[in-house]
């Protein structure tokens, strides 16, 4: 678990909540008072969604999935087909505030300028948002506040004419092992087809916990080279591959995975009973609330606009 923890939220696994994290083992245990006999025999699986791409997953048994381009297409094509039926995309404005009209309406200040809003879907971080709130809502933001995240470095790596040692989508590593590194996934096993023309090895190695934090607790710069140095010291040292590689990618995540820690579902009820007491014109969605994968956050955004339109959710 401590594993598991670390690979999907860079968590602390004495911290996080099972009831939040793992939903699907919370209600497996709370159904049949073993999480391995309520696995087995079905509990915890939420309703099924159906649609002609998630039979055909279902049916060539899908593990993961990706696209040709890499995961950036999808926010690139969804901006392009918004764009081309009208919708306004404005980037690089960030809001500095949020304030309700006396008509309910939602005064939403930028940098330079204001617009008004209807209604609000926020996917941005819960903390942040709680910044933006106005005093009205301070109940709310109080308890969006608390919901806190991590940094994530992602170092990518390329070798020359290098094999693994195992096949496979790749690994995790326990904090015991290395504080360090939080896992290393297998890109050219997983998705050989983004390889490109030259061949090579590609490895994806996470770093983070409790060392992470300890750094930025300390102030200290976390430079492109020594998460480079550590990213290829793990490659070394738990795959065998000695040689320098011939490519590599460097980014720091800053407070990129939230954190579900005990109480999480407490603060997003409370959330939601301000919400609906108040009827505020707003609707939380996003990796702060109930699932940080990608996956998660799709399902949050058709979810949100769900609601806002009124229409059912598994519709």
């Amino acid at each position: 678990m401590d594993s598991l923890c670390r690979g999907v939220f860079a968590g602390n696994s004495r911290e996080l909540s099972i009831r939040s994290c793992f939903p699907s083992l919370f209600q497996a245990e709370q159904t049949h008072r073993s999480i391995l006999l309520g696995l087995l025999l079905g509990a915890g699986r939420g309703p099924q969604l159906d649609s002609a791409l998630i039979r055909q997953a279902r049916a060539e048994r899908w593990s993961q999935w990706s696209l040709r381009g890499g995961l950036e297409t999808l926010p690139q094509a969804l901006h392009a087909h918004l764009t081309s039926r009208g919708v306004s995309v404005l980037q690089g404005q960030p809001v500095c505030g949020l304030s309700l009209q006396a008509e309910g309406r939602w005064k939403v200040s930028l940098e330079d300028s204001s617009l008004e809003a209807d209604h609000i879907i926020s996917a941005i971080p819960a903390s942040v948002l709680s910044k933006l709130l106005p005093a009205e809502a301070t109940p709310l933001a109080r308890a969006l506040s608390t919901i806190t995240a991590v940094s994530v470095a992602v170092v990518n790596l390329q070798y020359r004419g290098a094999r693994l040692p195992v096949q496979g989508f790749g690994h995790l590593v326990p904090s015991s092992e290395d504080p360090v590194i939080l896992g290393i996934v297998y890109d050219s096993v997983a998705f050989p087809e983004q390889d490109g023309s030259l061949p090579g090895l590609r490895l994806t190695v996470m770093l983070g916990g409790s060392w992470l934090q300890t750094l930025e607790a300390r102030g200290c710069v976390l430079s492109q080279e020594l998460l480079q140095q550590e990213a290829e010291k793990a490659a070394a040292t738990q795959l065998g591959l000695n040689e320098p590689p011939s490519h590599c990618l460097v980014h720091l995540h800053k407070n990129s995975i939230p954190q579900y820690t005990l109480g999480h579902w407490q603060k997003l009820e409370s959330a939601a009973q301000f919400l609906a007491a108040q009827k505020l014109p707003l609707t939380l969605a996003g990796a702060s609330y109930e699932g940080v994968a990608v996956n998660d956050c799709i399902e949050s955004g058709r979810q949100a606009a769900a609601r806002v339109l009124g229409t059912e959710p598994n519709s």
